[in-house]
C-alpha cells in the first residue's frame, strides 16, 4: 500500500527527536519506496545526535542508515521485493565508482544523512534501487535482523576485504565484543582466519565472544599497553605462533585508548585497518611503519556490490544474527538512543515501525 504521507521520528535539532509527518516524494525514474521493516541504531546516529557531528543534510531529517524492507512502488521489477539498502549509495558514474572505489564516492548518498530529510527511522524511505540488495529467500532469519547488515557487518566485511584477508590469516581485533566489533570478529573467522584474538572491556560480552569467533580474549581494563602485549605474546607462545610478524589489527572502537593499544601491537609485515570512528587525535612515529614495512589503512563503508556475499554469510551461519540484535518498536527510540549512548545496551537495537 502506497501511503500519502510518510511517518517519522526526526531530529529536529541535535539532543531533539520528533515524531511527525512528511511529504512522500515524487519518484524519479529508478527510484523505488521502501516500507521499512526493521532500522538499526548504530553509533553514528548517536554521535549526529548527542556530540553534534554535523549531517551533510542540516535538522530537521530522519536519522538512520541500517534499513530492510520490501518494495511498495517505483520501479515495476523492485516491487514486492524484500531488500537491504546500503548504508552508503555512490553515484556509479565517478572515476573512484569506476575504479572499484565507490564506497568512498563523492557524491555518495547515504541514508539519515545526506539522502535529504529522509532516512531508516520512518514508516518507508525512497531510495534509488540501483543499488539495493534484494534478500530472496532468507529461510528463518527475520527481514528486520537483516538490517543491520547494512553497516555493522559490511563494514568488518569491507575492513576484512581492504585487508586482504585470507584463509589462516592471524588477527586482533579491538572492541571484539562492540555491536560492530562482534561482526569484525564472525567476520574474520567467516572469511577463514586461522587466529582470532578479542580485546575488549566488556568482560561479560568478551567471554562471550568465544563462542562466535574469539579464539582467546584480553581484557585490557586497568592494564597497561606493555601488559596487554605481554599476554598476547604468552598465548603466541603457547600456540607456537610468532607474535612480532605478519599480524592483521581491526580497531573498531574509535577511541583514543583503543586506537594507541593497536598501534602499540602493530608489528613488522603488519596491517592495522582503522574501522571505528571518533574525534580524539592519536598521536604515532609514522617511521615505525618503514621500519615494520607495516601498513595503516583506513576502510569506510562498504560497496553494494558486495552484499550479496554478505547476506549468504549471515544466512548460511558464517555470520550468527540473532544472538546479537534485538528488535523493539520504534516508539522506543528515544529510550534505545538514551540507553545506547550510556552503554547499558547488551545487543544491537533494530526499531520496527509501530506508527
Amino acid at each position: 500500500m502506497i501511503p500519502s504521507t510518510i511517518k517519522t521520528w526526526q531530529m529536529t535539532v541535535p539532543g531533539t527527536l520528533t515524531k511527525t509527518e512528511i511529504p512522500v516524494p515524487t519518484l524519479q525514474p529508478g527510484e523505488v519506496l521502501v516500507e521499512v521493516k526493521g532500522c538499526g541504531v548504530c553509533h553514528t546516529d548517536l554521535s549526529y545526535f548527542y556530540m553534534g557531528v554535523r549531517t551533510d543534510h542540516p535538522p530537521p531529517l530522519s536519522l538512520g542508515h541500517e534499513i530492510s524492507g520490501v518494495v511498495v512502488a517505483g520501479e515495476a521489477s523492485y516491487i514486492g521485493k524484500e531488500v537491504i539498502i546500503p548504508a552508503v549509495l555512490p553515484c556509479n558514474k565517478c572515476e573512484l565508482c569506476k575504479t572499484g572505489r565507490g564506497n568512498r564516492c563523492l557524491a555518495q548518498k547515504m541514508p539519515g544523512n545526506s539522502m535529504g530529510i529522509y532516512g531508516g527511522y520512518s514508516s518507508h524511505i525512497p531510495v534509488p534501487a540501483a543499488d539495493l540488495c534484494v534478500v530472496g529467500n532468507r529461510g528463518n532469519v527475520p527481514l528486520e535482523h537483516l538490517s543491520v547488515i547494512a553497516d555493522a557487518v559490511t563494514t568488518p566485511y569491507q575492513a576484512a576485504r581492504r585487508a586482504r584477508l585470507a584463509p589462516g590469516d592471524r588477527v586482533i581485533v579491538i572492541g571484539a565484543a562492540g555491536g560492530v566489533g562482534s561482526f569484525m570478529t564472525q567476520v574474520a573467522k567467516g572469511m577463514g582466519a586461522g587466529t582470532v584474538i578479542g580485546i575488549d572491556i566488556n568482560e561479560e560480552k568478551l567471554e562471550f565472544m568465544k563462542g562466535y569467533g574469539a579464539d582467546f580474549t584480553i581484557n585490557p581494563k586497568g592494564k597497561t599497553a606493555k601488559e596487554v602485549k605481554e599476554l598476547f605474546k604468552a598465548y603466541c607462545k603457547e600456540k607456537g605462533i610468532p607474535s612480532n610478524y605478519g599480524w592483521k589489527i581491526f580497531e573498531v572502537t574509535g577511541t583514543k585508548p583503543g586506537q594507541e593499544l593497536a598501534l602499540s601491537l602493530l608489528s613488522f609485515t603488519g596491517m592495522l585497518m582503522v574501522v571505528g570512528y571518533g574525534t580524539d587525535e592519536t598521536s604515532y612515529m609514522l617511521s615505525k611503519l618503514m621500519a615494520f614495512d607495516a601498513e595503516l589503512i583506513g576502510t569506510w563503508g562498504c560497496p553494494p556490490e558486495f552484499y550479496p556475499q554478505v547476506l549468504e554469510m549471515c544466512l548460511d551461519g558464517r555470520i550468527n544474527l540473532a544472538n546479537f540484535v534485538e528488535t523493539r518498536p520504534m516508539s522506543q527510540i528515544e529510550q534505545v538512543f538514551d540507553e545506547a549512548h550510556h552503554g547499558k545496551l547488551k545487543r544491537r537495537v533494530i526499531l520496527t515501525p509501530d506508527f
